[in-house]
């Protein structure tokens, strides 16, 4: 018999294990060469392991097994004829279901002690309902009388709890009872999120985190996007968004502003002199960051391009560590989730990150009069180690100048070229 031992290939440099997400196939399956057998999580990203072979597979690993890169995680039997009709391990249905029945007899005589009721009679010398000494105590100092209250003791009778529980009245003069389920249910981080929550925590601690607000008006933004979405999709097939005129902006503040560009290694710190934006992208593993590489040089066209496809492979798990590494700078967008304002966290080694919030139509005022704009509130957050305030702030204007007069700002005055009409 050939049997090939298929073995956890690495996912990065970095990497020296790996989680067994979800089997997408049983122990005993027939399964064809290239097909996914398996999703495993790593602590950058969810990947797919395809079968090596065709073959009937036996299961070395079981679901939520931490094993390490290089360790094998299952067998194919290469030999194995594929079978007609569909994999093998349908036979085995039936005696699947034949356990329950032959089963079934022993819970049929659990009924049997349903004939409990004369322990009952047993303790009819208590009186239904009668309060306990210390319940007894609690009611005759609140001058309450033992019928109003219902027992939760044995046969009715009043506990010490029941009587202070009803000592404290809910509103309207009721006591306080708990209905409804109360279950809990316990699951396993994937190794990806107890990643992210190691980093979340080691960033709050080991960097000096400031965040500082300002607020954009998207009235212009809103124009372009209504007068040219139509051509602009036709031209480039792709939508025009907000990311793009986002990412254009910040590109544009990074190079005014280059310590906001920048990161810490030991006791240097490193600039960069390329723009590599991460966009945070909400996907069914959690959050990911893909990065858009030299991002200073895209159009917007480029840039909707780009989020789009990565944004697809996110959603369909196919985003690669690679993908997601060397970012010098973050953009979240809350606002797609209903944020108001919120301070965003770091993503390391980077130095800074620009959060996003929901657009409302707030009044303000434009030339000495109040108008109606769609104005949204926009939040860096920064290590103050390298990044002074002074940067910071004038990062984040710098961003509002380019949001308020994209025309201006980021199309040198001509719209229709800046969107590559």
């Amino acid at each position: 018999m050939s049997v090939l031992e298929m073995k956890v290939p690495s996912p990065g440099e970095s990497i020296t294990e790996v989680e067994i997400a979800t089997w997408l196939v049983k122990d005993g399956d027939y399964v064809e060469k290239d097909q996914p057998i398996a999703e495993v999580d790593s602590d950058k990203a969810t990947l797919e392991l395809p079968a090596e072979q065709s073959g009937i597979i036996t299961l070395k690993a079981e679901e939520g097994d931490v094993v390490q890169v290089g360790q094998v995680v299952c067998l194919i039997d290469m030999d194995a004829a594929k079978p007609e009709g569909g994999n093998a391990p349908a036979a085995e249905a039936p005696k699947q279901e034949e356990a329950p029945k032959t089963a079934q007899p022993a819970p049929q005589e659990a009924p049997k002690p349903a004939a409990q009721p004369a322990p009952a009679a047993a303790t009819q010398t208590y009186a239904t309902g009668a309060p306990s000494p210390a319940a007894k105590k609690i009611l005759d100092e609140k001058g309450m009388d033992a019928a109003q209250v219902s027992g939760s003791g044995r046969d009715g009778r009043i506990t010490k709890s029941d009587a202070e529980l009803a000592a404290v009245p809910a509103l309207g003069g009721n006591p306080v009872t708990a209905t409804g389920s109360r279950s809990t249910t316990t699951t396993k981080l994937s190794v990806l999120r107890r990643k992210i929550a190691q980093r979340l925590v080691s960033v709050k601690n080991e960097t000096a985190m400031l965040t500082t607000f300002n607020e954009v008006d998207m009235s212009e933004i809103f124009r372009l996007r209504k007068q040219y979405k139509e051509e602009f999709a036709q031209r480039h097939g792709v939508g025009l968004g907000f990311m793009s005129f986002f990412t254009k902006a910040v590109t544009r503040a990074l190079q005014m502003y280059p310590d906001v560009n920048a990161s810490i290694d030991g006791d240097f710190k490193v600039n960069y002199d390329f723009c590599d934006i991460s966009i945070a992208v909400s996907g069914p593993k959690g959050l990911m960051v893909p990065v858009l590489r030299n991002a200073e040089n895209m159009s917007f066209a480029s840039v909707e391009a780009n989020i789009k496809d990565l944004a697809i492979k996110v959603r369909d798990g196919k985003i690669t560590v690679d993908e997601m590494t060397g970012g010098t700078f973050t953009i979240t967008n809350g606002g797609t989730f209903g944020s108001m304002l919120s301070t965003p966290i770091i993503n390391p080694p980077q130095s800074a990150i620009l959060g996003m919030h929901n657009i409302i139509q707030r009044p303000v005022a434009v030339d000495g009069q109040v108008v109606i704009r769609p104005m949204m509130y926009v939040a860096m957050s920064y290590d103050h180690r390298i990044i002074d305030g002074k940067e910071s702030v004038g990062f984040l204007v710098a961003v509002k100048e380019a949001i308020d007069n994209p025309v201006g700002v980021l199309m040198n005055g001509d719209e229709r070229k800046g969107l590559g009409l």
